[in-house]
């Protein structure tokens, strides 16, 4: 290990920390939307590997934990993973326990986190001998990756449909590119596609207030109260011991190991399916609710971490829609990184696992202590101070940014294209975890269609 790379991965993992505290406050933050361009700035601008990797780290176990507070607290949704604790945020919420779940949910995501990345990194390393047979099919894994995704997605069918068409806008755009000059013969635009996806929701949403019809039938709604009381802004003890009842340490901690090895499958319905089971046995609603919520927490982290540790440190293949989506500058970012020579190649095992746990570790610490003691607090300072507003301009101005410094004025016009494309797709059902491996498994259908 080089020594000299460990304060400015702690000084990345503290910047994670501070930044996705902020984001993670203000509800409907997708995680895909601000892991992905952030992380991808720092791949483009040169920065070190393993210090990038800590950084992805501390930020999905920040984003993730305070993700779920606006849940607990106003029944929103901080991101997508947190959907499937809405209903029962909102009876914990009804009963008079909002702070007790906040703090119930922080402890679930500790044990999440300490169970899984251990449990990641011993199944990436039995995985790892047969990493060049599974790079051999590279392609068909990714076809076959989109097919998974398509079948367990909300609209199967329309999910599986779409796989074809949306390789053939990809590659078409790019032949466009090259005929025009834009692009070399042997060039590739890929970050523009990354951006492209994970901005089309939020592009549709705003071509939509475009149309007076649309616009008008848009629901409307005054502020949200929030109310925090002086004893919310109490602290709490911090041992995850002595917040948990017995059967919620177990049951976190079971389905935490559990989903580890389901790495590539859907992190939000492993989260509802198993979040739902480990609450089912309980027989009063509020313990059914805080048992199944305390579960998704952890399960939120587990999910993630195994998603993207296994894939990238066993194979360097994006196998996970965690891969695909959030953590795909860790794979593909050309031309600092590629398929062929990413974080998979550029560390050894022991960097490796020096920067996931710098990361993991000095974020679970700060996000955890910040959850448990300041919550309520940090949260009346966000709502009132950071305008939900001003976070999607910045993002909508940074992907149109990166789009042109990826191939000039004309790429902005393409990313509105695809962007609107897939925002449409993603609403009708179509999942990102779908159109990211429609985009790597383009090449394959265009060679074997054409």
């Amino acid at each position: 290990m080089d020594l000299s790379l460990l304060l400015p991965m702690v000084a990345a993992a503290l910047a994670a920390v501070a930044l996705y505290t902020l984001i993670g406050f203000i509800p409907g933050t997708d995680e895909t939307s601000v892991l992905l361009p952030v992380t991808l700035a720092l791949v483009l601008a040169g920065t070190d590997p393993q210090v990038v990797l800590a950084f992805f780290i501390a930020a999905v176990v920040t984003l993730n934990l305070t993700n779920s507070i606006p849940t607990a607290l106003v029944g929103l949704p901080g991101g997508v993973l947190s959907a499937p604790m809405i209903d029962h945020a909102l009876l914990l919420k009804r009963e008079g326990r909002a702070a007790e779940t906040i703090r119930k949910m922080a402890a679930g995501s500790v044990v999440g986190t300490l169970i899984s990345v251990p449990l990641a990194l011993l199944i990436a390393s039995a995985i790892t001998p047969f990493a060049d047979q599974l790079r051999e099919y590279g392609a068909l894994l990714f076809v076959g990756g989109a097919v998974v995704l398509a079948l367990i997605g909300k609209n199967k069918v329309l999910s599986l449909l779409a796989i074809v068409p949306l390789g053939l806008l990809f590659q078409g755009v790019q032949a466009l590119y090259r005929q025009t000059g834009v692009l070399p013969e042997d060039g590739t635009i890929t970050v523009s596609f990354f951006l492209s996806i994970t901005a089309g929701p939020l592009l549709l949403s705003l071509a939509t207030l475009l149309n007076p019809t649309l616009r008008a039938a848009l629901p409307r709604a005054g502020r949200t109260p929030v109310v925090i009381t002086r004893s919310e802004l109490k602290g709490a003890p911090l041992s995850p011991r002595r917040l948990l009842t017995r059967a919620e340490l177990g049951a976190s901690a079971t389905v935490s190991a559990a989903s580890t090895p389901l790495f590539f499958l859907s992190p939000v319905a492993l989260t509802l399916l198993m979040g739902e089971a480990s609450g089912a046995r309980a027989q009063q609603p509020v313990e059914r609710s805080s048992r199944a919520i305390t579960s998704m927490a952890a399960l939120a982290h587990s999910t993630y971490l195994a998603g993207v540790i296994i894939p990238l440190l066993a194979v360097g293949l994006p196998l996970s829609p965690v891969a695909v989506g959030p953590a795909n500058a860790l794979f593909n970012a050309p031309p600092v990184l590629t398929l062929d020579n990413n974080l998979h190649q550029l560390l050894s095992t022991s960097q490796f696992v020096v920067a996931v746990v710098v990361g993991g570790a000095l974020a679970l610490v700060l996000s955890y202590v910040l959850a448990v003691r300041y919550s309520f607090r940090l949260t009346a300072l966000v709502t009132r101070y950071v305008p939900h507003e001003a976070v999607l301009a910045l993002f909508v101005v940074f992907v149109l940014l990166l789009a042109y410094l990826d191939a000039g004025l004309v790429n902005v016009f393409a990313v509105l294209l695809v962007g609107l494309t897939c925002g449409t797709l993603n609403r009708l059902g179509v999942n990102f975890g779908v159109q990211f491996m429609s985009l790597y498994a383009a090449p394959w259908f265009v060679a074997h269609l054409m």
